[in-house]
């Protein structure tokens, strides 16, 4: 009697934990499994969660078929890479799948406030303090949040720098770029491309006026360089909602939306997730 109870209660478990971990969605990203990419890693079965390279990773089902939804680091090597997968029985198994190489072209930009391009001390003690409140917000995995994989773009405009460019500022080397910016007038409307929760916003020293927004099991997305910013921490958004205006605060040389993609803690190619 007490195995039997103790294998309704591990079967029980099981599909609870099965259940959560199947997130139906309507439509996926396009796969483009390249350092800034993204890879659709069908699972082969039920798994219960995903890791890859120490972050969790989304699962989802579409059309009867689980996938891993993989970001990848733009400093990822080309080559086989692999995801470790959870299964309802307690054990484990792997997929794998191959990292294209791709070349990013460069932009250079002049910046006219050399603390932008040369930090301080001073700034550099701000800059280190919020780089770890926005980590932490990076890190969020809510499983109470439906991810939508295909979106509208946040503004409208055009797309003056796109994601991955290896930028110099004022002909110094800079991280590349990790988001897709788009050109706009000062004070045009910014709208949420999908539901989620306001997890940060603030003033930062580069990103001017930001906000990160949560979308669930690890999809978040960045807003910088606002005018305004209209939503509050902890603030539950619906998709279409207005969440703030174009401006040129921070580190910019004109007004525009920086718009980033996170997807298991990695920032991705933002182009990849837009419905045309």
């Amino acid at each position: 009697m007490k195995t039997r109870f103790h294998l309704f209660i591990a079967v029980l478990c099981a599909a609870l934990l099965q259940q959560a971990a199947a997130v139906e969605i309507d439509a996926l990203p396009l796969d483009s499994a390249v350092p800034g990419g993204v890879a659709l890693v069908p699972t082969g079965g039920h798994a219960i969660s995903a890791q890859y390279r120490n972050n969790r990773v989304l699962l989802a089902e579409h059309e009867g078929v689980q996938y891993a939804i993989v970001g990848i680091a733009l400093n990822a090597k080309p080559g086989e890479h692999e995801i470790t997968l959870r299964l309802a029985d307690g054990g484990q198994t792997h997929r794998s799948f191959t990292v294209s190489d791709k070349k990013y072209v460069e932009q250079r930009l002049t910046i006219t406030n050399e603390r932008q391009v040369n930090p301080n001390t001073e700034d550099m003690t701000r800059i280190n303090r919020e780089s770890a409140q926005m980590n932490e917000a990076f890190a969020s995995w809510d499983e109470g949040l439906q991810p939508v994989l295909r979106m509208k773009a946040p503004v409208e405009g055009v797309r003056s720098s796109s994601f991955g460019l290896r930028r110099f500022f004022n002909e110094q080397p800079r991280a590349p770029h990790s988001g897709m910016d788009i050109a706009a007038p000062e004070g045009t409307p910014i709208f949420a491309p999908a539901g989620g929760v306001v997890r940060a916003t603030g003033n930062y020293f580069f990103n001017g006026n930001t906000i990160i927004l949560d979308h669930g099991h690890g999809l978040i997305t960045l807003y910088c360089h606002m005018n305004t910013i209209d939503v509050s921490p902890g603030q539950r958004v619906e998709s279409g909602e207005q969440i703030g205006e174009v401006g040129q605060t921070g580190r910019v040389t004109g007004p525009h939306l920086h718009w980033s993609i996170n997807l298991n803690n990695t920032r991705v190619d933002p182009a990849l997730f837009i419905q045309d």
